[in-house]
Order: structure tokens, then sequence, then C-alpha cells
């Protein structure tokens, strides 16, 4: 023992001891997480046998029983388990609908550059990102437009009636997603403002739009909107839809956006009094950031939600990815797999929300939300 470890005993200063090995490794997070109480252990127990009674079977059924290759044929699938084959044979119109084979090359382009600028704008330290948002926001939409519908720059015309599957969720989706943030933003300031007349309209408009369903929304805007149009006035049904979905998604984007003012302290509105700034320059720099970092879950939760609700323009009329799942399943010649369409489906609507999800995870770290 040397000089100074005799020290240390001596004035009372003890060197750490290593933590018990039952509290550290892999036996240490299980005695903490699953069975630190008899509760949790019975819980666990419980789990444990679900697992083993719903998981083989799916795993078995989805993969090691899958007809994976073959003709694209229903005499293909001959195992047990799940017929991919399916999905490859439908694979184009699941992905883009009834849109002409030839064009496609144009929906394609469109994900290659927008997606691309907007992996730039995820990823940290990419440079330019404010003329990278106004790419996305300002011109790319109207690339898209041209790109979409043709007509013009030599492009064959395509009809939005040939629009479907998950090309067509993403545009009603992404179109909705835009739309409701600043136009929910604009309503919970009227909620909040002073002036009776536009609160009043601003109440009015979301008490309206957030006590119908979405469904009777889009029956609106598919069968009841035309009668109202002056003769020979023609608007088209996925205008009317995806206006209808942008209006009732900025409903609740208002008062999601009006619970993140309500938290801010009344002290932040009269620091911006005290440096004499205005009522926009107050909300742009000063409030409306820290109410947005506030709410970032839930607007996130909107986002996600909407973007599932996209699968209820089906009633219109309008094929998206699960109505093209729906219209694959009616297909005589492949009867009896709808099981697969639908979980691929599912899986496709997962990736998104789920992406979504851990992305708004990042951005509240990042901004630290919670500080």
């Amino acid at each position: 023992m040397t000089e100074q470890t005799k020290l240390n005993y001596i004035v009372g200063e003890h060197p750490d001891l290593p933590a018990p090995a039952s509290t550290t490794g892999v036996m240490g997070w299980v005695r903490t997480h699953l069975i630190s109480t008899p509760t949790n252990t019975v819980l666990t127990l419980l789990g444990l046998y679900l697992i083993y009674l719903i998981v083989p079977p799916v795993l078995n059924w989805a993969f090691f029983s899958a007809n994976f290759t073959g003709e694209l044929t229903k005499e293909s699938c001959t195992d047990d388990g799940a017929c991919w084959v399916f999905i490859r044979a439908w694979f184009k119109f699941l992905m883009y609908g009834r849109y002409p084979e030839t064009e496609l090359w144009r929906i394609n382009l469109a994900y290659i550059i927008g997606g691309i600028p907007l992996l730039g704008l995820i990823l940290p330290g990419t440079p330019f990102k404010k003329w990278i948002s106004i790419y996305l926001l300002v011109i790319y939409p109207i690339i898209c437009f041209f790109l979409f519908v043709g007509d013009s720059f030599g492009l064959m015309l395509v009809e939005t009636p040939l629009w479907g599957g998950l090309f067509l969720t993403l545009v009603i989706g992404i179109v909705g997603i835009i739309a409701s943030l600043p136009i929910g933003i604009v309503l919970a300031l009227g909620r909040r403002s002073h002036m009776p007349a536009v609160r009043a309209v601003c109440v009015a408009f979301i008490e309206l739009w957030r006590g119908v369903p979405l469904i009777t929304v889009l029956f609106m805007s598919s069968v009841m909107f035309p009668l109202f149009m002056p003769e020979g006035v023609h608007i088209d049904k996925l205008l009317r839809a995806l206006v209808g979905v942008a209006l009732f998604s900025s409903a609740y984007m208002a008062e999601v956006v009006r619970g993140g003012l309500q938290a801010i302290p009344k002290g932040q509105y009269e620091a911006a009094s005290a440096l004499g700034l205005s009522y926009w320059k107050t909300m742009g720099f000063i409030i409306m950031p820290q109410a947005l970092k506030l709410v970032i879950p839930a607007i996130v939760s909107t986002f996600i939600g909407l973007f599932k609700d996209t699968t209820l323009v089906l009633i219109i009329g309008l094929f998206d990815l699960l109505g093209a799942a729906q219209a694959a399943n009616t297909n005589p010649n492949w009867a009896g797999y709808s099981e697969e369409s639908y979980v691929f489906a599912a899986f496709v609507f997962w990736c998104f929300c789920f992406s979504m999800s851990r992305y708004s995870v990042h951005l509240e770290r990042k901004l630290h939300t919670g500080h």
C-alpha cells in the first residue's frame, strides 16, 4: 500500500468501489426493467408467452414459407405463406395508379429533384439551407405541377383520374401538410386577437371544420360543391379534395398552435413591448418560435394523422395506396390474396409515419424544447 493510499484511509477518503455485478450489464438491465418486482416478473413472462404465440407464425407466413419468386401469376403461389408475387405483379399500380407507363419518368424525376434537397435540408451541416427551403416551398411545387399534369413543354396531358397509388397519397398528404401549418398559424393568431370580428371569424371557422368528420368534407367537396358552381364551370375533383383536406387539417393545427401560444409566459410579451417591437415582429421573432418548439410533438402527430387520413379519398373515387390495394384485390385472377396487399400498404404507411416521428424526436433534442 502506497503512502498516498494510507493517507487517504487515515483522512477517511476511500477509493470508489466498482458497482455490484448484479446492477450492471445485461443482467443488471434485466433485473431493473423486467423482474424488479413480482408484478413486473409476471408481466414479463406473460409478454414473452404472447410473443411466442404471435411472432413465430407471423414470421413463418411473411418470410419462411412465403413466395417471392416465380412467374407473375397466381399459380406461382403454392405454399401456405404470403404470396409476395402478388405485390410484384401489382407494384406499378400500387405505386403510380393508372398513370401512363411511358410517363412514369416524370414522377420519378420529381422524387429525385425533391428528395435530394429535402435530404440536404434534414441533414445537419448542409450549406444554403435557406435557399433549399425556398426552392422546396416555391419552385418545386411549380415544377411538380407541370411534370405531373403535363400539356405543356411538350409533355403529354395526364388527367388526375389516372393518378393513384402511393403517388396520389404523397400528393394529398404533402399538400395538406404544407398548407395546413401556415393557415393554422394565422387562425391561431386570429383566435387570440383582440379584435372581436377577427376572433369571431376564426373561432367560427375552427369550430365548423372541427365539428364535422373528414369523410363529410370530402363528400361535400365532391358532390355538393359542384352544384353551387355556375353553369359550365368545373373544378377538378382532386383539387377540391386537396382544398378540403388542407382546410380540415388547418383547423386542428390552429388549436395545436394556440396551445403553444398560451404556454408562453406573459413576461415574453411585456419584454417585447419594452423593446418597442410591433405586434408582427413580436410574434415572428419572439413568441412564435418558442410556441412552435413547444408543440413540435403535437404538430407532428397532426401531420401523421393527416397522412393516414388520405386513405378516405377512396370514397370519392380517388385511388390512393389503400384504394389501389383494394382495387387489386378485386381482380378475379388474384382472388384470395388481400392480406398481402393490406400488409404491404400498412408497411408503407408505417415507414413514412415512423420517419416523421423519428425526425420529430431529433428536432426536440436539437432545439432543447424541454429547457
